[in-house]
């Protein structure tokens, strides 16, 4: 009886700090924006179109390098685009004008992009197929995405204004270099096949697929809203004051880290699926929970909302790579970058609604996407292994021509 492949703890650990170091810094942008605003005179649109330049190309762009990843063993995208998106963000408080500022982010978001599909392969294939360790490679995004403010504030401390940017690069050089060099070494033992990562058996399934990155879109839409109206929703609308607002965004933020890594290990013994049903069936509670809570109990329905909907993040980027595993760099591309921005770009409409009307009617219609995702969740299936069709003429097997089916 063959055994089954263990965990590469030592390669998911490595990748889930490079994961964090990377997306530090797509946190640390927007924490650059009032710096510029104040030290350069910038509008809010031309601060808001830095936002756009990273997060545009960070997520357009990444299928078309998981796309590259399918073909070629671009291992070396890990520690070239997580320095690339150093050095952009680390480019942007040296640059002398505007255009400059956004061509260096929009550097980092290319950084970014070529990060991510080929990261998340490899992520999968230290994980053998364990949920619990591909959620560890997710949460140290979650971690990254949060240290950006901090990053940006001890730099700029350190430094002259945002000319202290410089110092930015220096996280992403050396880890970078650290990554290339343990990296390579791997590939001299043992280099890996474009399959790594995915399953044997398993024939791609595109309906499923979209299906998926509906719901990736739906629970993203939820996750923007849920951070751009939390600490204003608190803070303002419930009459808590400025730091019990950023409280509550902290709140959020840490306890679906903690969620992150629960729900890989429970999928791992009930399923991605139930998992993933289960969580946003709980979201949906807890952001009502949330809209009828008064100051200071709305604290407890906030980590439960964070709990819960971030349980299913590292779930559904295995989904993904398991309905496409023959582009298992397009699905993390998608799955990870495109399907994920897309939702992002309704959280200025929710915004503009809670100017229109108020920012408890904002979280009320926040609060109608999630049985949309719930339902669609519904119809998902755990991808099946193909099997032979039998023939007449001899014993199970496939025959050469003969289509593989879905068990």
């Amino acid at each position: 009886m063959s055994r089954a492949p263990a965990v590469d703890r030592a390669k998911v650990a490595l990748v889930a700090a490079s994961h964090a170091v990377d997306d530090t810094y797509q946190g640390a942008v927007p924490a650059l924006l009032p710096f510029f605003v104040a030290d350069r005179h910038y509008s809010y649109a031309a601060a808001t179109g830095l936002m756009f330049a990273l997060a545009a190309l960070s997520s357009v762009i990444q299928p078309l390098f998981g796309a590259l990843t399918d073909r070629y063993n671009l291992w070396w995208l890990v520690p070239a685009g997580l320095s690339i998106a150093g050095v952009g963000v680390a480019l942007s408080g040296l640059a002398p004008n505007y255009l400059l500022t956004f061509l260096a982010i929009a550097l980092a978001g290319v950084g970014v992009a070529a990060f991510h599909p080929e990261a998340a392969r490899a992520a999968r294939a230290a994980s053998a197929n364990s949920q619990q360790a591909m959620s560890v490679f997710s949460v140290g995004g979650n971690v990254g995405y949060a240290m950006g403010p901090l990053l940006v504030s001890a730099a700029l401390l350190v430094g002259t204004g945002t000319r202290g940017t410089a110092l930015l690069a220096v996280p992403a050089l050396v880890t970078g270099a650290v990554v290339f060099s343990v990296l390579a070494k791997r590939q001299h033992v043992r280099a890996p096949q474009r399959t790594s990562g995915t399953r044997s058996g398993f024939s791609d399934d595109g309906r499923r697929f979209v299906q998926l990155t509906l719901l990736v879109v739906l629970r993203s839409i939820v996750y923007f809203g849920l951070t751009s109206l939390i600490a204003l929703y608190v803070g303002t609308a419930l009459h808590a004051g400025r730091h019990l607002g950023e409280a509550a965004l902290t709140t959020l933020v840490a306890f679906g880290a903690l969620g992150t890594i629960t729900g890989g290990r429970l999928a791992d013994h009930f399923g991605r699926l139930v998992v993933t049903r289960a969580s946003l069936a709980a979201t949906t509670v807890s952001v009502l929970a949330i809209v009828l809570t008064p100051s200071p109990w709305v604290f407890a329905p906030i980590a439960v909302t964070g709990f819960a909907l971030f349980q299913s993040f590292s779930l559904t980027v295995t989904l993904g790579q398991d309905y496409l595993p023959s582009r298992i760099g397009t699905s993390s591309g998608v799955t990870l970058g495109l399907a994920i921005s897309v939702g992002g770009m309704l959280a200025p409409v929710l915004g503009a609604l809670a100017d229109a009307t108020s920012l408890r009617w904002s979280l009320v219609v926040l609060l109608a996407f999630l049985p949309a995702t719930l339902a669609v969740a519904v119809r998902l299936r755990e991808p099946r292994p193909v099997v032979a069709r039998p023939t007449s003429d001899g014993p199970p097997g496939r025959s050469p021509g003969a289509p593989l089916v879905p068990s």
